[in-house]
């Protein structure tokens, strides 16, 4: 008796991680590689497994959240404390992209996807 094969749906865990790459070669391209990166999180989100689904959760926050510090930055730069909240907001994109290639490097689901912080 022959079982039918079935196929199990690719898993988009090397797109996750070139989402993570893109966003920090977004500090020095300016940010266009962010932008093609949250296109490709928003496009690949729903065919993912769960555990990757809250790798792509967390990039679409981030894109949306550094967004929101950047406006933020902009309207600082008055007072110039917008410069502290660029920098926070450099050192915040980074920390997130390596945590967040961590857990998808030892194939774990994003421990706390909807965070703002780290």
């Amino acid at each position: 008796m022959n079982d039918p094969v079935t196929q199990e749906a690719p898993s988009t865990e090397g797109t996750a991680n070139i989402i993570y790459i893109l966003y920090l070669a977004g500090l020095v391209t300016g940010g266009i590689t962010n932008v093609i990166g949250v296109v490709m999180a928003y496009i690949n989100q729903d065919d993912a497994p769960d555990w990757l689904k809250t790798h792509y959760q967390f990039q679409i926050r981030t894109f949306w959240i550094g967004l929101l510090y950047l406006f933020i930055g902009l309207m600082l730069l008055l007072v110039f404390i917008g410069y502290l909240v660029f920098l926070f907001n450099l050192i915040w994109l980074i920390i997130r992209c390596v945590k967040g290639m961590k857990s998808l490097d030892q194939k774990q689901a994003h421990p706390n996807p909807t965070s703002w912080m780290f």
